[in-house]
């Protein structure tokens, strides 16, 4: 039974780790419209105030999710648990 749920628990492990790259990538392809949109609409204050908050939400969805992983150690706590005894 542990021998399953250590495959289980290392899936989970990869699929989490996949999801960490996706939403980097996300987040640099979301950038690219925001600041194109800044740039159309001849860098006014608004246009760079909504540009600024949008890419300030960008990075918060991007930067949160690696901070509690760093904070709590997580990944680590998860690979600890996983070794072999």
């Amino acid at each position: 039974m542990t021998t399953l749920f250590a495959t289980l628990v290392d899936l989970l492990l990869k699929s989490a780790i996949v999801a960490f790259v996706a939403n980097e990538i996300r987040g640099i392809v979301l950038a690219g419209p925001v600041l194109y949109g800044m740039y159309q609409a001849g860098g006014t204050l608004m246009a760079i105030w909504l540009g600024v908050c949008s890419l300030g939400g960008i990075a918060l969805s991007v930067i949160v999710p690696l901070f509690i992983d760093k904070k709590f150690k997580i990944r680590e706590r998860l690979k600890a648990k996983i070794q072999p005894a």
